[in-house]
């Protein structure tokens, strides 16, 4: 059954990315309600809550509808997608001197895990801001392999091939990140206490 699941997605992709390429409106509104909600999740969990996200899931969205015709199916049109708001994202971090302009969380910019009380949302709230404070230290690179792989959830390998590097190379750069990361939150005790809650 799974062979068949991933062979009908692989022809939906490729009709689908037909229709694109013809200039047909509702193609080009079905991709990207399709990969919408994925690509602005990554690249929120990469960039924080950014001033500059809707601006970025738009040049994500352009890159990919002028490069279109350079997929070759060789991987998903879900990584392929991925591959480039990956790049939109390292380009806005080089781009902006690694500092990025968040903006401050609400209450539904933070997942409270099930607790619910307002101690808890103001430490996750914190919490995550100093997060991303302290991942602007890091070169864009470390910032996105550390955060693909920590907060995206995505393997080591899955994380190399999206930011096109070994995956030793991912690695080391995730393991310095997370250094770093523990380094500031020894100092901090509010990171410390969030990052420890997350752990749980």
């Amino acid at each position: 059954m799974y062979v068949v699941a991933v062979a009908t997605a692989y022809v939906e992709d490729v009709l689908l990315v037909d229709r694109c390429l013809t200039g047909e409106p509702a193609a080009t509104r079905e991709l990207f309600r399709k990969h919408r909600a994925r690509v602005h999740a990554s690249l929120f969990r990469v960039l924080g809550g950014n001033r500059d996200m809707d601006d970025l899931l738009q040049e994500a969205f352009l890159q990919v509808f002028q490069s279109l015709r350079g997929w070759r199916a060789e991987a998903s049109l879900a990584t392929w997608i991925d591959r480039v708001a990956v790049r939109c994202a390292y380009r806005y971090l080089t781009q902006r001197g690694r500092r990025v302009a968040t903006d401050p969380l609400t209450d539904e910019d933070v997942i409270a895990g099930g607790d619910t009380g307002g101690a808890h949302r103001q430490l996750a709230r914190d919490g995550v801001k100093r997060l991303y404070a302290a991942l602007d230290d890091l070169s864009p690179a470390a910032r996105l392999a550390f955060t693909l792989h920590e907060i995206d959830g995505r393997s080591l390998a899955e994380v190399a091939e999206l930011v096109g590097s070994s995956v030793t190379a991912t690695k080391l750069r995730v393991w310095r990140a997370r250094k770093r990361i523990e380094q500031v939150a020894a100092e901090d005790p509010v990171l410390s206490e969030f990052l420890a809650k997350e752990a749980a």
